[in-house]
C-alpha cells in the first residue's frame, strides 16, 4: 500500500520511510506544507503520516484541505505536542490517529496498519473474494486454501487490483502506485504488463479464476461478479 509521510525532519523522515519499506509500504514524502498540498491534490494514498509543525504552514491545514477535496486518505498525525487539546483538535479536523513523538517505529508501522484496516477492509487482517484470501498482516495469498508464492510486488498489484474490483485503472495509475515517486526511472510501461503477466499466470496456475482483463486504450481490470 502507498502512504504520504509529510515530515520536516530529515534523519527521522528516512528513518520512517526505510522501516515502512521493510514493512511492504511504498513510501512517497514531502518536506513542507506547499510539496504537502501538491501531493495530497495530485495523488491518493492508503495513510498519511502528518506532522503538524510544517514549514509554510500547519499540518491541521492539509487535513482541512482533505476534507474539502473529499479525500478518503487515512491520516495518523506525529507531533512533539502532547496537549489533550492539539489531540482533540488533530482528530475533529478529519485525523484517524495520533501519535505523539518521540516514538518506536514498530508501533507507528502497527497504527498505519491499523489506519488502512479499518478505512478499507473493515478492520480485518483477511480478504477474502471468491476462491482468494490474502493477509494484510502476512502479506501472503492463498488460492482455494493454499499458499502462492507472489513477489513483493506481484501482492501490492493485487492487493491494488481487488481494493479497486471492477474498476478500470490505468498504465500510469499502476505505476504511480507501485513506484511512488520512483515511477519516472522506468522508460515505458513494459515493466507493468511482465508484473501483470506473472501475477495471472501465477493465479491460474493456481486454480484461480482469470479475474485481470485488458481494456483495450485504456489499462486493466479486475473483473469480478
Amino acid at each position: 500500500m502507498k502512504v504520504l509521510i509529510i515530515e520536516d525532519e530529515k534523519e527521522l523522515l528516512n528513518s520512517i520511510c526505510s522501516y515502512l519499506g521493510n514493512d511492504n509500504f511504498i513510501c512517497e514524502t514531502a518536506t513542507d506544507f506547499h510539496a504537502a498540498i501538491e501531493k495530497i491534490s495530485l495523488y491518493d494514498y492508503a495513510c498519511i503520516v502528518l506532522d503538524i509543525t510544517l514549514p509554510g504552514g500547519s499540518g491541521l491545514e492539509i487535513l482541512k484541505e482533505l476534507k474539502k477535496q473529499h479525500k478518503a486518505d487515512g491520516v495518523l498525525i506525529i507531533s512533539a505536542k502532547n496537549s489533550l487539546e492539539d489531540k482533540v483538535e488533530g482528530l475533529k479536523a478529519g485525523a484517524d490517529d495520533y501519535l505523539t513523538k518521540p516514538f518506536h517505529l514498530p508501533e507507528l508501522s502497527a497504527r498505519v496498519a491499523s489506519i488502512i484496516r479499518r478505512k478499507y477492509f473493515n478492520g480485518s487482517d483477511t480478504i477474502t473474494l471468491n476462491e482468494i484470501a490474502l493477509n494484510i498482516s502476512s502479506k501472503t495469498v492463498e488460492v482455494n486454501n493454499v499458499l502462492i508464492e507472489l513477489t513483493r510486488k506481484e501482492y501490492e498489484l493485487l492487493l491494488y487490483f481487488i481494493s479497486n474490483k471492477n474498476k478500470v485503472i490505468s498504465k500510469n495509475a499502476i505505476a504511480e502506485h507501485l513506484w511512488g515517486d520512483n515511477m519516472d526511472l522506468a522508460d515505458s510501461y513494459d515493466f507493468i504488463y511482465t508484473h501483470i503477466k506473472n501475477l495471472r499466470k501465477k493465479l491460474l496456475n493456481a486454480g484461480c479464476s482469470d479475474y485481470i482483463k485488458s481494456v483495450y486504450g485504456m489499462g486493466y481490470k479486475f473483473s469480478i461478479n
